[in-house]
Order: C-alpha cells, then structure tokens, then sequence
C-alpha cells in the first residue's frame, strides 16, 4: 500500500471524489502544513495555523497509478486560485500536493510542469508540492461526510 495527501479545497469534497475509485483502500480528511499540534477545525478556520484541510489517501499501486491520483486531484479543484475553491476562502484552502518520498515529489513536479507547458489552464499551476509532516485527523463529523449525508438524504440525487 501507499499514502497520498493532496489539499485542494474543501476536504469533504476531495475525498468524495477517491471514493470508488478502483484501488483506492481508504481515506481520510485532516489537517496539514502548519505549526499548530492537534489543530481542531476552529483552530484551523481561523486562517493562522499554517494548516490545509487535507485528504490521505491509502492506495494499491498495483490498481492505482500515483499519477491517476493526481489526475484525480486536478479534475475536482482549480489548481490555479491561491487561498480559494468556490465559495470557500483563505489559507486553508490552498492548494497542496504532500509528497510522501522522492518518486512522488518527481511526479507531482513534472505532472505541474506538463499541465503549465499544455496550455491546460488559462493561468498557471500554483499547486504547492511539499514534503509531507504530521497529518492530524479531522473530527469525525467531518470525515466521510458525503456518504454519512448520502444515507441520511436518499431523497436527493447525488451526481
């Protein structure tokens, strides 16, 4: 197995979008990148802990590529907005590729590069790409909130 953690928004979305993807082993939403030990989600509102609202991701690379990851990532956030996703703003809502060794800071560069030099986007790529460090579990509320909100709503057509 092997760990992913991206940052792109917020984190209930990014981690519905892994969901049922084919090698995808589990996932998990939380906070990374900043200063604060065992941030809650009001600490890390407030915008001055360093903090992102991030998603680890336990995959199979045998099922999933590293680089399906990213592509994954790249589809369901704009990777060219700093401090924002939609509606939601601030620093913790940045855009963060943590990489958890040498091969995957490799790709994540590159992966960056190729999307700046295709012309896929009208402005470039600010994606951080950062080593990874402590990864501090959301509380649970928060953490495979689409799917709690699917058995608790069946009433309502999710995409």
């Amino acid at each position: 197995m092997a760990l992913a953690t991206v940052a792109g928004g917020c984190f209930w979305g990014i981690e519905a979008a892994y969901a049922e993807i084919p090698g995808v082993i589990q996932t998990r939403v939380g906070y990374s990148g900043g200063t604060t030990v065992h941030p809650t989600y009001q600490d890390v509102c407030r915008g001055d802990t360093g903090h992102v609202e991030a998603v680890e991701i336990t995959f199979d690379p045998e099922k999933v590529s590293y680089k399906k990851i990213l592509e994954i990532f790249f589809a369901v956030h704009d990777p060219t907005t700093a401090d924002r996703q939609g509606n939601d703003v601030g620093p913790q809502y940045r855009s963060v590729i943590f990489y958890h060794d040498e091969e995957q800071q490799k790709t994540a560069t590159a992966f960056i590069k190729n999307c700046n030099e295709s012309g896929l986007y009208l402005s470039p790529v600010i994606t951080e790409v950062r080593r990874a460090g402590n990864f501090y579990d959301a509380e649970e509320y928060h953490q495979q909130f689409f799917a709690k909100m699917r058995n608790r709503y069946e009433h309502i057509q999710w995409g």
